[in-house]
């Protein structure tokens, strides 16, 4: 099925805003205070939606998660390798790297690095994401880690 936005063109702010959810939200190296700066780029009614158990990650949940990958990987890094923009949303493909210091969803990498791919569809309205699709390769990730 495809889905259509009747939203006006994106602005300059509203691709910032898509690139601050990296640099600033994401990233451990970004602002220390999660949940303030998920305040800032993500809209009240926010929804992050990674598969379709149904199930939608609010600001708050997903404030909590980044919090808890900062302490886990403190050199996490989601780069930002390309941007489309169509209407109001923002298609981000980004190249993930960490090095977990403890088990990551259960395979302990033994100070292992990993390298993914992320496709990110951002949804923007007012200045602010309200939904996020997302895709990324944990499964990689947990082979890198894991030596297979």
């Amino acid at each position: 099925m495809i889905m259509t936005t009747t939203a006006s063109a994106p602005s300059n702010k509203d691709r910032a805003i898509v690139e601050a959810f990296y640099t600033r939200l994401i990233n451990p190296a970004g602002a220390q205070d999660k949940m303030a700066e998920a305040e800032r780029i993500l809209a009240p009614n926010f929804g992050s939606i990674g598969d379709y158990s149904g199930y939608v990650k609010t600001r708050e949940e997903l404030a909590k998660q980044l919090g808890g990958f900062a302490q886990l990987m403190p050199d996490l890094n989601w780069q930002i390798e390309d941007i489309i923009e169509a209407g109001n949303r923002f298609i981000v493909r980004s190249r993930v790297t960490g090095t977990p210091k403890g088990p990551l969803f259960g395979v302990d990498g033994q100070g292992k690095s990993f390298t993914v791919m992320s496709i990110d569809v951002h949804e923007v309205d007012g200045g602010q994401i309200v939904k996020v699709f997302h895709v990324e390769d944990w499964a990689a990730a947990l082979r890198q880690l894991s030596g297979k």
